[in-house]
This record gives structure tokens, sequence and C-alpha cells, in this order.
């Protein structure tokens, strides 16, 4: 099934954390769904990345050519990432043992990139002037969630589990997405509050 990349899918904050819930409803055995199954959504999601992510990537496109090539690449550095900054968010700082195989994943990344200079303060991902492979800036913008304050402003949204990089000045946002996720739980307790009135009318 073709995928609508829509703004509501960008609501991580990064590229890296975007592509983490590229997997929806983790944790949920029943539920849970990968929409990178199907390698061409990988070129799609790259394309509508280079608009929804242009601040972060400095104006830079996406390059997505041959997704199926690219594929184990993107999903060995999406797994790690997920797993390091999960935990992070849940436990309040990333584990040793996930963060090995994260930083392997982010070299394969940029493995073939040459001496193209990449991380530089104010073009972190380079010259916006050519497309960049995905797979490295995925790696780029996964790595730089490792600075700084970023990675204790990671949180996990209670309504669906996806992983979001909170900008808040105060750090108390509580939604990848107030208006999605935001008003179903909103929806949510004013039914069971409605609920629990009707059946203490009928006691």
């Amino acid at each position: 099934m073709t995928v609508s990349w829509i703004p509501h899918r960008f609501t991580g904050g990064v590229l890296a954390l975007d592509t983490a819930n590229t997997v929806v409803l983790r944790g949920d055995a029943a539920r849970t769904f990968d929409r990178f199954e199907d390698p061409a959504e990988i070129a799609r999601f790259a394309a509508a990345a280079s608009t929804f992510r242009s601040a972060e990537l400095g104006g830079r496109s996406l390059a997505a050519a041959s997704p199926r090539a690219i594929a184990p690449v993107v999903l060995s550095i999406r797994e790690p990432t997920d797993r390091l900054f999960r935990g992070a968010a849940a436990r309040g700082a990333p584990a040793c043992a996930d963060m090995a195989p994260f930083l392997r994943a982010c070299a394969d990344g940029l493995d073939g990139m040459g001496a193209e200079p990449l991380g530089a303060a104010g073009r972190p991902f380079g010259d916006p002037s050519k497309p960049l492979a995905f797979e490295a800036a995925l790696a780029v913008s996964a790595l730089s969630l490792l600075a700084g304050e970023t990675m204790r402003r990671i949180r996990i949204c209670p309504n669906c589990n996806w992983l979001f990089l909170d900008r808040s000045r105060n750090s108390s946002r509580l939604w990848c997405d107030m208006a999605v996720c935001g008003n179903r739980q909103k929806a949510s307790r004013h039914y069971k509050r409605r609920r629990a009135a009707r059946e203490v009318d009928h006691v």
C-alpha cells in the first residue's frame, strides 16, 4: 500500500526520529507494521523529507534512487537509532550496549562519502547544491542527537509510542503532535469520564 507522507509523519523533529517512527505502534505485537516494508517507500519518504526537513538539511535534497539497494543500510541505522534513543528517553541515559551497534550502523551509512565534508558548523549536511544520499543524511541526523542537551529532550509519545524531540522552552511537550495524538488522548479521557458518569447514574 502506498503511504501518504503527510506532515504528521514528520513530527519526530529530526530526520532520524522521523525514520525511526516509520515502524508504527512499536511494542504492540498485534498491530505494529513497517511503512518501509516496501522499499519503494524509502524513496518516497526521502522525497517528502527533503521538503519537511528542509531546515534541518540546510536545503539539501535527499537522493534514494535505488531504494531496494539501500534498504538494508537504512534499516540497519533505523533500528539501533530507535533502540538507543528510546532506551535513553525511558531510562534517562543511553545504554552502553546500544551505543556500539548504533555507531557501527552510522559508519555504514557514511561509507562511500569519501572526502565530502559533513557535520560542519552551520552546514552539517554539506553542500546544498547537490543531492545527498539518504542513508548518509540519516546517519548525520542520528549522530546529531548525541550532542549537548539534545538527547535529554527526546520523548516517547504516550499515545502512539513515536519518538520526538521536545524543543519547547521548558521541556514540557507531551505529544508528538498535539493536533493528532493530543486530541485523541483528550477525546479518550472525555469518553471515559462520560461513561463513568453514566455508570454512576445507573447504580
